[in-house]
């Protein structure tokens, strides 16, 4: 660790500190549970799981045991528009196909890896500007743009997830008027960090508001950036040119599908799941196709991006599976986060992603993406994916259930003081368990003897039998499904997967 400075405070930087217990292996009654697809909810035992998978493919997690106490203890965070509540230990916005509050499942806990620090200035003359940097050789190409949005300078704060190569960032923005002609009365500042995983960048989320703060009123003095990168810089690899991955399975083999994405335990003020559906309502449902079909959506918003990013999360938790084997053959639903026009090269070549941007010139750029949201508007230029942008009576009714839940939850946590379960959890179980009923019926159907789909397997599986067809037909393409669909005309049945 290096000295404490003079020259100006070293904060906290860790909103959440790591276990200190000593690691444990999982029995094979843990194996077994989650081989079953991870659907059981045991409410007694002492050690809560918490598993985050790390999205380095060459550095594996630690696995940790981590004691209910901890689990609960509330923290303060200081969000783009003021004041809030953060997450538990547990998250706000876990992914809870992998961790569950209360589940006695031996967690995978990564390690800190952070492997830049930096600071962004806007200068009048040049424009974006890489202002300071540790470790001092590290490509930084691009972050400049990445880390202070298009448009930011109408805003006083903010903070953008990003991509840049094989690693993710997160960095804080702030917008401080200042008496100086040489500055335009203002003076412009972003602070963040690089890391091979994006689920653990907010522990660093007040560090980062606190020091682009200090370097808005103190420029220059960087000693709290240098104490913490010694303290929490990572091995870079050899080249440091690895592919990302958003959810790798190395570290746990068989025993959890690739088709999950590790949680994010991002914060927001009011959970951003439930944020996110509440933002959206039925259309919700219109994004959930999409999310399981693999297309590549982006979704368009004027600064500031902080919660834009939490909706590409979101987006990815809507395809969450839990089976087994499901969907290895699919293009990786990759979170992009904050994307702009110098990511128009990598966007080409990605199959499947998610990403937000301020910029309205990606609308005109339709070769990039298949659907495109601007506020809550879903659209799409591809005449095939028209259908379904259509809600249909399943599609309400799986809103009307999401809903009802929702008010069954609301009501038992007032009444009864239930604090088991959060919204967050209802969530993002309800549409894994759609997603895993859809594909168990699909893989029972296609390795039966007649593997023929009806309307009453349609039906069984929550989906519409008319209104559902193209999505069913994508659906079993996409993922090479062997079933013969029959619907519209049992004398003239169409077979679809390989």
């Amino acid at each position: 660790m290096v000295e404490q400075s003079d020259r100006a405070p070293l904060l906290d930087w860790e909103e959440v500190p790591p276990a200190e217990l000593a690691p444990t292996a999982p029995s094979p009654e843990t194996e077994d549970s989650v081989q079953s697809g991870l659907s059981s909810y045991p409410t007694e035992g002492g050690v809560r799981a918490d598993i985050s998978l790390n999205a380095s493919p060459a550095t594996p997690s630690s696995v940790t045991a981590v004691s209910d106490e901890s689990a609960h203890s509330p923290q303060k965070h200081s969000g783009p528009g003021g004041d809030a509540s953060a997450a538990d230990e547990e998250g706000d916005c876990a992914f809870h196909g992998l961790s569950i509050r209360d589940r006695r499942i031996a967690g995978w806990e990564e390690k800190d890896q952070i492997v830049a620090v930096f600071v962004v200035t806007f200068d009048t003359r040049s424009g974006n500007m890489i202002e300071w940097c540790l470790p001092q050789d590290v490509n930084l190409e691009g972050v400049e743009f990445k880390s202070m949005a298009s448009g930011s300078h109408r805003i006083s704060s903010d903070f953008i997830y990003f991509r840049k190569g094989c690693y993710f960032g997160l960095a804080c923005f702030a917008n401080m008027p200042v008496e100086s002609e040489l500055e335009r009365g203002a003076r412009m500042k972003s602070v963040g960090i690089l890391s091979p995983s994006y689920t653990l960048l907010y522990r660093y989320m007040h560090f980062l508001e606190n020091q682009v703060r200090h370097q808005l009123q103190c420029p220059g003095q960087y000693s709290p950036l240098e104490a913490f990168y010694e303290d929490k810089k990572a091995v870079l690899p050899l080249g440091g040119n690895g592919l990302v991955t958003a959810c790798p399975t190395s570290a746990l083999g068989p025993m959890v599908n690739r088709c999950m994405h590790p949680e994010m335990k991002i914060t927001h003020p009011a959970g951003c799941m439930s944020h996110f559906i509440r933002f959206f309502g039925e259309q919700i449902m219109v994004l959930w196709k999409f999310a399981l079909l693999r297309k590549r959506i982006l979704i368009f918003s004027p600064p500031p991006v902080g919660v834009v990013c939490y909706r590409v999360y979101c987006c990815c938790c809507l395809a969450n599976v839990s089976i087994p084997g499901m969907g290895v053959s699919v293009p990786e639903f990759r979170p992009f986060f904050y994307i702009n026009v110098a990511d128009i090269s990598a966007l080409e070549t990605e199959p499947s992603y998610v990403a937000c941007t301020t910029e309205k010139i990606f609308e005109e750029k339709k070769e990039l993406y298949d659907v495109y949201i601007d506020n809550q508007n879903v659209k799409t230029h591809r005449e095939s994916l028209q259908p379904l942008l259509r809600l249909n009576s399943a599609d309400r009714e799986k809103y009307r259930k999401l809903c009802e839940q929702r008010q069954l939850l609301l009501y038992s946590q007032e009444v009864d003081g239930d604090c088991t379960s959060n919204e967050e959890e209802l969530f993002i179980l309800f549409f894994m368990e759609q997603n895993n009923r859809i594909f168990q019926t699909l893989s029972e159907v296609a390795g039966s003897a007649d593997p023929t789909l009806t309307a009453e397997h349609v039906r069984a599986m929550g989906l519409d039998p008319q209104g559902d067809r193209s999505f069913l037909v994508d659906l079993l393409e996409i993922y090479g499904i062997d079933v013969m669909l029959v619907i519209d005309n049992p004398c003239c049945p169409a077979v679809w997967g390989n």
